[in-house]
């Protein structure tokens, strides 16, 4: 939850009056204790562990998401947890290497509006793969120009990763207020 990555959009979101809450997943907490990378917890600890920490945060005019697998959560409980909107940054669309196993089927009826900031060659799901998938028309895209699943561009790249750093907060600062003007009117 303090990686420089969610440190620049947590910090970057509060100077834009966003309050902000990050939180670990138990695995993480236990990566930071023990200093031993271990694999994620059953994908049931870890929807449980979201809907504590909504539940502890309140669901009002609320919008969740995450980095990868703490955004692929996210989009499993926003329509249940009646959030306002969901930000995935770096959604995980199938595992590494893998676009056979496809992580979709929930976005194809998810009714949150959300914003998926993405690198158009993210290894778990690139620009041209996913316009061949079927996902609900409440899914936005915001493509970071020769982004990674962190959106770095390659060194020959006319792009630095803060550009598409700032970029994805400006998108993510743009759905937030658009969320917030629709969610009054």
């Amino acid at each position: 939850m303090d990686t420089q990555f969610m440190t620049f959009f947590a910090e970057g979101l509060a100077k834009h009056g966003a309050r902000v809450a990050r939180f670990e997943f138990p695995y993480m907490s236990e990566r930071r204790i023990s200093g031993k990378k271990t694999l994620p917890n059953k994908i049931e600890l870890l929807i449980k562990t979201w809907h504590q920490v909504i539940d502890e945060i309140g669901h009002e005019k609320l919008i969740i998401g995450g980095k990868s697998l703490g955004g692929r959560v996210a989009s499993m409980i926003a329509d249940e947890a009646n959030v306002l909107g969901l930000v995935c940054l770096g959604y995980p669309f199938h595992p590494f290497n893998r676009p056979d196993k496809l992580r979709i089927s929930h976005l194809e009826r998810l009714k949150t509006p959300s914003l998926f900031l993405q690198g158009d060659r993210d290894s778990f799901g690139n620009k041209d793969e996913i316009s061949g998938y079927t996902i609900s028309d409440n899914i936005c895209f915001h493509w970071l120009v020769d982004g990674d699943h962190s959106f770095k561009p390659r060194r020959r790249s006319d792009r630095s990763k803060q550009q598409n750093l700032d970029d994805a907060l400006d998108a993510f600062v743009n759905f937030i207020q658009t969320l917030h003007r629709n969610s009054h009117g």
